[in-house]
């Protein structure tokens, strides 16, 4: 922790000329950026994997009709079939669990009083007006949801929200030009039973990073706000 707190602070201080009081604010989103850049290559074999299991889809399709009765038979034959051609159904998981040390490592840093027995200095930093160690309830708290630190909340939402619709549609689009009821349809004939559930269920995950926004430390808040920006660009450039 204190070996992190010192680096968030050295770059606060590299980048305080520019950002003045929300230095150590913009030293957050930059962590966040490299930490990004760090996992951008299993991004990219995540994208490969995924183009590669819509390649399967027609032969996906044909093992649905084969098996259209025997629902356990169908789940088996598709495992089979990502392994023979070497496609996990989760490879694109590992970016984003790949983050959770670094989000972790924010929420502490930012939720603790002290730090190796002294005074935690990064609580004394702010983004505007809002406290990097603060939470959303913090801020209705002090000003509103309209007060100086609200807005810094507002203006977050609205971001998410925006990043939020734009994964949806893309979600929903590319779950209907993938034509994959093993993934998506939970009624349909042939459907795999828990990956129909978590087909139906991920274009609305996206609007799940409102709630951690909300409840978590402001400098939490900004990390989750920035890598989630970021997957939204990275998705568009590579799945395109």
């Amino acid at each position: 922790m204190s070996v992190f707190a010192r680096l968030v602070e050295q770059l606060a201080e590299l980048l305080q000329p520019l950002f003045h009081a929300s230095a150590a604010a913009a030293a957050i989103v930059l962590f966040t950026m490299l930490v990004r850049l760090l996992v951008h290559p299993l991004s990219r074999a995540a994208a490969r994997g995924q183009k590669a299991r819509t390649a399967l889809q027609p032969r996906i399709a044909e093992l649905r009709r084969k098996h259209a009765k025997n629902p356990e038979r169908l789940q088996k034959a598709v495992l089979e079939l990502h392994a023979e051609e070497k496609v996990s159904p989760l490879s694109g998981c590992l970016p984003s669990l790949l983050q959770l040390p670094a989000f972790f490592l924010l929420y502490h840093l930012f939720s603790s009083s002290t730090i190796g027995g002294e005074r935690n200095e990064l609580l004394t930093h702010e983004l505007l007006a809002a406290p990097l160690g603060d939470r959303w309830s913090d801020a209705l708290a002090g000003g509103g949801a309209f007060g100086a630190a609200g807005a810094v909340y507002l203006a977050l939402f609205a971001v998410v929200l925006v990043v939020a619709a734009y994964n949806f549609r893309r979600a929903r689009r590319t779950l209907a030009e993938s034509g994959a009821p093993v993934m998506a349809g939970a009624e349909g004939e042939g459907a795999v039973p828990g990956l129909a559930a978590v087909g139906k269920v991920m274009p609305f995950m996206s609007f799940a990073t409102l709630i951690t926004v909300a409840v978590v430390p402001l400098a939490a808040a900004l990390y989750v706000v920035t890598s989630t920006a970021w997957s939204a660009v990275e998705r568009a450039v590579l799945y395109r």
